[in-house]
């Protein structure tokens, strides 16, 4: 996953894109452990992704929180 392409989307996307990932890691890792898993490394590759979307969607939050707050100091 390309980080232009997170930092592109809303926060509601990224919920959106998180559950989807978390969903992919659960099935990766039921298949791993039937041993049906052909690439081990993708449950490594979706854990990275999911903190990498959990970062981008925590700086956003902060963000926008500190915009508002800035926002409301302008007019103190």
């Amino acid at each position: 996953m390309n980080l232009g392409e997170l930092r592109g989307l809303s926060i509601e996307e990224l919920g959106q894109k998180e559950t989807d990932l978390r969903r992919e890691l659960f099935n990766l890792r039921f298949q791993l452990s039937k041993g049906e898993l052909e690439n081990n490394m993708r449950v490594r590759a979706v854990r990275k992704d999911i903190a990498r979307l959990l970062t981008i969607r925590t700086e956003k939050e902060k963000g926008a929180a500190m915009g508002t707050r800035e926002r409301g100091n302008e007019n103190a």
